[in-house]
């Protein structure tokens, strides 16, 4: 096996590694000698990739964030209306944050550890999304006003955040069913909001 791939190997299951670990114990707890126990490499190997828990935890915060990157990237190449669309996002979200320690620990990293991953950062984020994709891709690309993408887009980001926190106390929530039976109590999304008597 080539030097350069085996370096990436490694510093893959490093970061992997400290995903786990920080899950498990903490960042604070999580030391450096049992990342790299865990990851089968030698502390030698472990300061090689990263010069600090700090470095290593800003690792596992950017490869979560090119995770989550890339499942966005879905969402805006959908050609499928704003509904479909994002509960197609939110289903692909919840199973890599079930199934990928790297992302659901970078989701979980404190504010300070790791800027950009914070819910209040994500909440904008993913509003952002959802808005671009109501302006853009609408059910039928009926023409709306201004008002109905950013009420759809707030609803949606609201639903996804909502369940997001849920599955990280019972991951049921993050199931293709329960997102499923969550999506049929979501209203329609009126072609035009009516105005308001009187105007």
């Amino acid at each position: 096996m080539p030097t350069q791939h085996r370096a990436i190997q490694s510093r893959q299951a490093l970061i992997r590694s400290a995903a786990e670990t920080f899950l498990e114990k903490g960042v604070p707890a999580a030391g450096m000698v049992e990342i790299s126990r865990r990851a089968r490499l030698s502390k030698g190997a472990l300061y090689f990739h990263f010069t600090s828990k700090d470095d290593l935890t800003l690792a596992v915060r950017d490869t979560a964030l090119d995770t989550l990157q890339r499942i966005e990237e879905g969402l805006i190449r959908s050609p499928q209306p704003i509904g479909i669309a994002v509960q197609d996002f939110a289903a692909e979200l919840f199973a890599r944050v079930e199934g990928d320690p790297v992302l659901r620990a970078g989701l979980r990293l404190r504010p300070e550890t790791a800027p950009g991953l914070e819910i209040t950062s994500l909440e904008r984020r993913w509003y952002a999304l959802f808005l671009d994709k109501a302006m853009t891709g609408g059910a039928g690309g009926a023409s709306r006003s201004e008002t109905e993408p950013r009420r759809t887009a707030q609803l949606l980001t609201s639903v996804v955040v909502g369940l997001l926190h849920l599955g990280y106390e019972d991951p049921a929530w993050w199931a293709e069913a329960a997102l499923a039976d969550v999506w049929t109590l979501l209203p329609a999304a009126p072609v035009a909001i009516p105005a308001p008597a009187g105007s």
